[in-house]
């Protein structure tokens, strides 16, 4: 093949010093056909087929594939669960044998042109400063407390500035799907006048004909409180919110690689708002335009949680998602309203918390307070050596019930009298008086002696359920 140091050598002879073409394909050794070809065009040389080159490996085999992926696409298969190049090449060794004789190589780079024919084009997208924001849930496994532990990311992204925010929870129920908004939009201190999802099957209830969708009632909810309109993908086309799709992977490659050791979720959100805070910093210009698009956020927060009936149990009990949480024993038998949150549950009576607890996605869990079963202790003093809510105390206090229980029969009933304790002194203060003491000595009203004289700055007296009705006057003393 003749170079372009050749083709300039050749137009120059003929162009400028008149050379005849014959002249030329004698001096130059090339046919005169080629010397027309070169004085016709002045671009460089390039090499043209004249025919398609053979391809016998593969020749019987290119509309076996092609028929494959067609098949795939016809069947609307999960774009996870689609053909890959090595599964083909897997097919066609299993399904023909000997007479299949392709490499993988070759397999993988005709699999390569075939799709390319029917790539998808796109759009670039964009939008102005405070319209629109993308949501959306992601994986990632973190260690914590030694335990390699699966958590959701909730990460939600302005398209403006491209400001990401991300925080991590236990579930991607309902409950944080709603807690993941609130604080989004409390962090960028506004609300967007729209939000992208794709179709998480704990906002929407049922897909309708076109853009139209059933919406979960809570996240219509979500969205009278706050006051911005809510925007879906077409199903399978997720790219449709490429912005946070990217920003999700892009939160756990930066704020998850190498694997972080945290003692709780607080402290994995405390590293990844630490995270998000710093790359907002990054975008400051865009971030300070697209802030002032935001519409105000309402006065006060939205409750993003769900709400259901409970009745307590003879074991001052109530059961949630496999679960059991105690209250506090002057509701045994009455029904009250729990309050689930994504990472507690609440439940109360009219108005009023009675108790509040950390939620267990594991199931199969009791947790239980001692100041819920103090009262019953009162009269059933004898229950304190098997109680299951005073095994759980810490082992300060397990010496402390078997050294009573055995110095005489009723011995258990000096262990009560410090537990009572409760229902006036902080657990802690209690706690660290009885190290301070000793535990192998330790009685309640040592126990009572030492806080008043050593801490009485830490006191909390805490008033029992029964009386926390009552309400006295306060007394004129002029009377």
């Amino acid at each position: 093949m003749l170079e372009m140091v050749d083709k300039e050598y050749i137009r120059k002879r003929y162009y400028v010093d008149g050379w005849s073409i014959r002249k030329i394909s004698r001096q130059c050794q090339v046919s005169r056909q080629t010397v027309r070809k070169m004085l016709a065009d002045a671009d460089i040389p390039k090499y043209r087929l004249t025919k398609p080159r053979s391809r016998p490996a593969m020749e019987r085999w290119i509309p076996v594939i092609e028929s494959w992926l067609k098949e795939e696409e016809k069947a609307g298969a999960p774009k996870k669960q689609r053909y890959v190049s090595s599964r083909i090449y897997e097919r066609l060794q299993e399904e023909y044998g000997e007479e299949f004789t392709a490499a993988e190589s070759t397999v993988r780079y005709w699999v390569s042109r075939l799709r390319k024919r029917n790539q998808e084009a796109y759009i670039p997208l964009t939008s102005d400063a405070g319209e629109l924001a993308q949501a959306d849930f992601g994986r990632v496994v973190v260690q914590m407390r030694g335990k390699k532990t699966e958590v959701s990311l909730f990460v939600m992204r302005l398209q403006y500035s491209g400001v990401i925010f991300a925080c991590a929870f236990s579930t991607e129920k309902i409950e944080a799907f709603l807690e993941g908004h609130r604080r989004a939009l409390e962090w960028f201190g506004g609300v967007p006048r729209s939000v992208r999802y794709d179709h998480p099957k704990t906002a929407v209830t049922k897909i309708l004909a076109g853009p139209a969708r059933e919406e979960h009632v809570l996240l219509s909810n979500l969205r009278a409180h706050y006051l911005f309109d809510s925007e879906f993908c077409r199903p399978g086309e997720p790219h449709e919110k490429g912005s946070v799709e990217h920003g999700v992977g892009y939160v756990r490659r930066h704020t998850c690689v190498p694997v972080p050791d945290v003692a709780n979720l607080g402290a994995l959100n405390d590293l990844i708002l630490q995270w998000c805070e710093k790359e907002r910093g990054k975008r400051w210009s865009a971030w300070e335009q697209e802030r002032a698009g935001l519409r105000a956020l309402p006065k006060r927060p939205h409750c993003c949680a769900t709400t259901r009936p409970v009745t307590v149990n003879k074991l001052c009990l109530v059961s949630f998602d496999h679960n059991r949480y105690s209250v506090p024993s002057i509701y045994v038998g009455k029904t009250l309203l729990m309050r689930v949150y994504a990472e507690r549950i609440e439940v109360l009576d009219k108005e009023r918390v009675v108790a509040s607890h950390p939620r267990s996605h594991e199931g199969k869990q009791t947790f239980m307070e001692l100041e819920h079963y103090l009262p019953i202790l009162a009269y059933k003093p004898h229950a304190a050596t098997h109680a299951a809510v005073v095994r759980q105390l810490p082992e300060v206090y397990q010496r402390i019930r078997v050294r009573m229980a055995n110095s005489r029969p009723d011995g258990y009933k000096d262990f009560v009298a410090i537990l009572m304790l409760h229902q006036v002194w902080r657990a802690e203060d209690i706690l660290r008086a009885i190290k301070e003491i000793g535990p192998d000595i330790v009685t309640a009203d040592q126990i009572h002696r030492h806080l008043l004289r050593n801490s009485p700055e830490s006191a909390s007296p805490v008033v029992p359920d029964g009386l926390q009705m009552y309400r006295l006057a306060q007394p004129n003393p002029s009377r």
